[in-house]
């Protein structure tokens, strides 16, 4: 079953179950996905679809450090209570160390093709090369902490 599929599958049994805050971030999950393919006329596959539910988690995380400043912890909660959801479809993310031992590997890779060992100034390359690698499997934040710090030292 795709992640597609299972999404579906899981606002089908929101409505049965009468959960609404499950059923509405489902629906705006599914709300994305759609606008996406209508946009780009694209079939999803996981890949596009964990990117998509990437996104929606980093805009809760913003929104819910917005509101904790605002004091305004209900809804805080419930952006919280999203990414709880949505959350669920997203595959098993990489340990910090494994994050760091892919890092490192892509950049002495890089180190050898350029000749040279690579620095800071080369971070857009080694980003490049590790989002098309990690992405849906690692956090990107923590990603780029890892180049940062592979590059340093």
């Amino acid at each position: 079953m795709s992640l597609k599929e299972r999404i579906t599958e899981d606002m089908k049994a929101a409505m049965r179950a009468k959960d609404t805050e499950r059923l509405g971030t489902i629906r705006l999950l599914t709300a994305a996905m759609k606008q996406k393919e209508v946009d780009e006329r694209v079939v999803l596959d996981d890949a596009l679809v964990v990117a998509i539910v990437d996104k929606l988690i980093k805009q809760r995380k913003d929104s819910i450090e917005a509101f904790t400043k605002a004091d305004r912890m209900d809804l805080a909660d419930k952006e919280t209570a999203e990414m709880k959801v949505l959350q669920a479809y997203l595959p098993e993310r990489l340990s910090a160390d494994d994050v760091l031992a892919e890092v490192k590997t892509i950049v002495a890779a890089l180190s050898t093709e350029l000749g040279r060992p690579a620095g800071p100034g080369d971070m857009g390359k080694v980003m490049g090369a590790v989002k098309a690698q990690l992405s849906g499997k690692a956090d990107m934040g923590a990603v780029s902490a890892a180049v940062k710090t592979a590059l340093a030292g």
